[in-house]
């Protein structure tokens, strides 16, 4: 565990233990990992960043309502099987019956995979990310189920396809409605929060270059304290981030209200959260 934590430092991910034991049993369990939490906290990054110290390949299935089986499975290439069959129509007397062009163009051939197959037939490791699993209508969970379960997908035409290798598979949830129990009870569970102070403070100063430590702790405690507000939207770490790239921009090495005051729409893009964190500086100052 020591050493994944270790390895997702190096990529500038850090990770606590809870993080980086759960990566580890994902991988020697075969099981998914579900990763729930507030938006901006670093799940999909997790993904991405457990796919570059494994060297696997990242394939991303970006989640959305409406999202069916022709997006995130597979569908076939209706246009390539058209022009089959006109060309088959076109031939001689001699050319194949209707039975034979049939089993012909629901084969491989014709077959576009989307990421979900992609990922189970790939010849190389994969990481599977699965992202706002929580964005697709209940329904549609029914997709994921197999893939899940057992590492395959049936295509009616061809029938069961099996998986070549298991991917280690990231879902992520932002919370925006309760995922089935089905769904649920097939992954390891993993809660993603925002940082602790500390924790922030280091990775503002692994993510920003030339940044110094006094400038990274105001930062952290200020972004911190906002985060205490009642906010439509709680900064993310990537608005954290954004801030301090903005300050250092700015030149300015102290945060005095003004400053601010001044530059809070970099963290949070609600008006009524900037008047109540611009109100909360000013009771702090």
């Amino acid at each position: 565990m020591q050493q994944v934590r270790d390895a997702l430092r190096d990529v500038q991910y850090l990770a606590d233990d809870g993080i980086a034991g759960i990566a580890y049993l994902a991988d020697r369990l075969q099981k998914p990992i579900l990763v729930e939490g507030p938006a901006g906290t670093g799940k999909t990054q997790l993904a991405k960043s457990v796919a570059e110290i494994t060297g696997a390949k990242l394939i991303r299935l970006q989640c959305y309502e409406g999202l069916d089986e022709s997006k995130a499975l597979y569908e076939w290439n209706y246009k390539k099987q058209l022009l089959r069959i006109q060309t088959e129509r076109g031939g001689d007397e001699g050319s194949e019956d209707w039975t034979d062009v049939k089993d012909d163009i629901f084969s491989d051939e014709f077959l576009l995979t989307r990421p979900l197959l992609e990922a189970i037939t790939s010849d190389e490791p994969v990481v599977l990310l699965i992202d706002e699993v929580d964005r697709v209508e209940v329904e549609t969970e029914a997709l994921l189920l197999e893939i899940l379960s057992d590492y395959q997908v049936s295509i009616p035409e061809l029938g069961t396809i099996k998986a070549k290798q298991i991917p280690l598979v990231f879902l992520t949830s932002n919370n925006t409605r309760e995922l089935s129990e089905a769904l649920k009870r097939r992954c390891l569970y993993l809660h993603v929060d925002y940082p602790e102070l500390e924790r922030e403070k280091e990775i503002v100063l692994a993510k920003t270059p030339g940044v110094s430590e006094n400038l990274a702790d105001q930062v952290a405690r200020i972004v911190r304290s906002i985060r205490q507000l009642d906010l439509k939207k709680s900064p993310s770490v990537s608005e954290t981030l954004d801030w301090a790239r903005t300050l250092m921009l700015l030149n300015i090495e102290t945060i005095d209200e003004q400053t601010a005051k001044e530059t809070l729409n970099i963290l949070l893009k609600y008006q009524t959260d900037i008047a109540k964190a611009a109100k909360e500086l000013s009771v702090d100052d």
